[in-house]
C-alpha cells in the first residue's frame, strides 16, 4: 500500500465517527500487517497517549496482545 493510499485510509478512519465508536485492533490496523504503528494508532488520542506504555517490547508498534491491554 503506498504511503498515499496508507494517509487517505488514515484521513478516512479519523473522519468517521462509526469508526470510533469501534475503535478495535483490526479497524486501527489500516494496512492489515498484523500491527498498530503509531502513525496508525494517532487516530485515537487515548490510544496513543498510552502507546509507549503499551509497546513493551519497544519496537514501535503494537501487536494484538500489547493493544489487548489498552484501557
Amino acid at each position: 500500500m503506498s504511503t498515499l493510499n496508507k494517509a487517505v485510509a488514515l484521513i478516512a478512519l479519523a473522519s468517521s465517527s462509526a469508526a470510533f465508536a469501534t475503535t478495535g485492533f483490526n479497524t486501527l490496523d489500516v494496512d492489515s500487517n498484523g500491527v498498530i504503528s503509531q502513525s496508525e494508532a494517532a487516530v485515537d488520542a487515548k490510544l496513543i497517549s498510552q502507546f509507549k506504555e503499551l509497546d513493551i517490547d519497544g519496537n514501535g508498534e503494537l501487536s494484538q496482545e500489547e493493544f489487548s491491554k489498552a484501557k
